[in-house]
């Protein structure tokens, strides 16, 4: 349901666009400031893509191609080296993953995974992906024009495009110049997209690496974790429940630091049986608002007939002596929660032991699934949370970063985080998309400068350098369309 309803907005967008064009550029009073407007501000619009494109950073191209040449040539040959071994590789990764699929061989992890909103992108990451791509694609794209600049190419144009939902970037070269220059300068040139690509992910990795000693001086790491949402009408929600930037400290005597420990907490109470908490007998009695004629069966554990919200039922053992295991029988008393949770806690009946007082360790009286937590958050009393460990962990969401103040955003650390690992899988999944040697991708234009780096030397006859670039070519645009294939069934499989 939600992929038809983005595929709907998608559709209506773009033939509403479409149309507000073809009005404008039709109608006699509008026509003609209308293009005029277009081409001043290097717009174009067709069927799905908007277009815009501009020479003004040309003046920026050059500056930054014309500064220290020694180092930028460097620079651009070792993304040349990088290039030809990714190229490899990638082939390499591809071929295996479509033969292992021709075999029936399970694969663990897709190379090349097709992204859908509502199908493997969250909507709420749909702008963190558009973005990224944006990124990456200028990037890539500033690469190819300051090697150009570098290597004496003239740069007509950068440009950016929006196709469908999906933007890009795109860069105006001679091709004249491109194809007078030698092949080593050529693939200066085409390497360049991809080796930005990969400078991107390293970039993004020590973001990564280096954000809990970047973010150290406004936030706390290590001794909580930070509500950052809380799903509304669930156990812990409300004014009394959890509350965004809320440190989360312990949950019953669990201690919670991280995010780890924060899930292994919650495991942990899910396998251990709820805590009791020591009593005097005779407090007990007289906290005691269960009816009289309470008689305790399989079928009903509430002996408070949900006749007061903030009260629970209990179950207690009576003992003539503390320290002997002669136990009477099973006792059950609808006392209040708060009071009676804030006494010690207990395990078992002799953790109670007082000389001289008649104690008793209490237990909710809950089934199996269900358990009593406290979780200390903040400053405020802990929270009782009444219900299944699951529940908790799927209703709150935490961070390890906690704001030192309330003026510090709560969700930058995760806007950041999100950030990098997008840029790293996309740049990542750039740089082995555009190396292989595939019709209209870097790759083409790289397997021909390479074939005549490598070979104008050891076969002259141009024709035969031709056969092997358009096999080379052919089964890499093969390769490529069944790695998509396999990708798209799986996906949808």
């Amino acid at each position: 349901m939600l992929q038809s309803t983005w595929i709907a907005l998608v559709l209506g967008f773009w033939s509403s666009l479409y149309l507000l064009d073809a009005f404008l550029k039709t109608k006699k009073s509008t026509s003609r400031s209308y293009r005029q407007a277009l081409d001043s501000s290097g717009l174009t619009l067709s069927i799905c893509q908007l277009r815009w494109y501009t020479n003004s950073l040309n003046r920026l191209f050059l500056r930054v191609g014309q500064w220290n040449p020694p180092l930028l040539r460097l620079w651009f040959t070792v993304g040349v080296f990088f290039s030809l071994v990714a190229m490899l590789i990638s082939i390499f990764v591809l071929t295996l993953l479509v033969l292992n699929t021709l075999r029936r061989q399970p694969v663990e992890h897709q190379v090349l995974t097709p992204v859908m909103p509502g199908v493997n992108l969250p909507t709420s990451q749909i702008w963190y992906y558009l973005l990224t791509l944006l990124v990456c694609g200028i990037l890539h794209e500033f690469g190819h024009a300051v090697a150009a600049v570098r290597e004496q190419v003239r740069v007509n144009g950068f440009g950016v495009f929006l196709f469908l939902m999906y933007p890009g970037a795109y860069v105006d070269l001679s091709t004249e110049h491109l194809q007078v220059i030698s092949p080593l300068r050529q693939l200066r040139v085409y390497c360049a997209g991809v080796w930005h690509n990969f400078i991107i992910v390293i970039v993004a990795l020590f973001v990564l690496m280096l954000m809990p000693h970047t973010l150290m001086p406004f936030y706390t790491l290590g001794k909580a974790v930070a509500v950052t949402s809380v799903i509304p009408n669930s156990a812990v929600s409300g004014p009394r429940g959890l509350l965004p930037g809320e440190p989360v400290t312990r949950i019953s005597d669990c201690m919670v630091t991280d995010l780890d420990t924060w899930h292994d907490c919650i495991v942990a109470s899910m396998k251990q049986q709820s805590l009791g908490h020591c009593m005097p007998v005779q407090l007990i009695r007289d906290l005691d608002t269960s009816p009289k004629n309470y008689s305790h069966t399989p079928d009903s554990l509430d002996c408070c007939n949900e006749t007061s919200s903030t009260h629970l039922c209990f179950l207690y053992h009576t003992k003539s002596r503390a320290d002997t295991l002669i136990e009477a029988e099973v006792k059950y008393a609808c006392l209040p929660a708060r009071t009676t949770t804030d006494r010690p806690i207990c395990r078992l009946q002799s953790d109670c032991y007082t000389p001289k007082v008649e104690m008793a360790c209490v237990y909710p009286a809950v089934d199996n699934e269900t358990k009593l937590l406290r979780i200390y958050h903040g400053r405020r009393p802990p929270l009782l949370f009444l219900g299944h460990p699951v529940d908790l962990f799927y209703s709150v969401s935490v961070s390890n970063y906690v704001p030192n103040s309330s003026i510090i955003p709560l969700n930058l650390p995760y806007v950041i985080e999100t950030f990098c690992k997008y840029l790293m899988s996309l740049s990542g999944a750039l740089v082995i998309l555009n190396v292989v040697p595939c019709y209209a991708l870097d790759g083409q234009w790289i397997c021909k400068a390479f074939i005549e780096l490598s070979l104008r030397s050891t076969i002259p006859d141009s024709d035969i350098r031709s056969l092997i670039y358009s096999l080379c070519i052919l089964y890499g645009t093969l390769l490529l369309l069944l790695n998509v294939v396999v990708a798209m069934w799986t996906l949808f499989l």
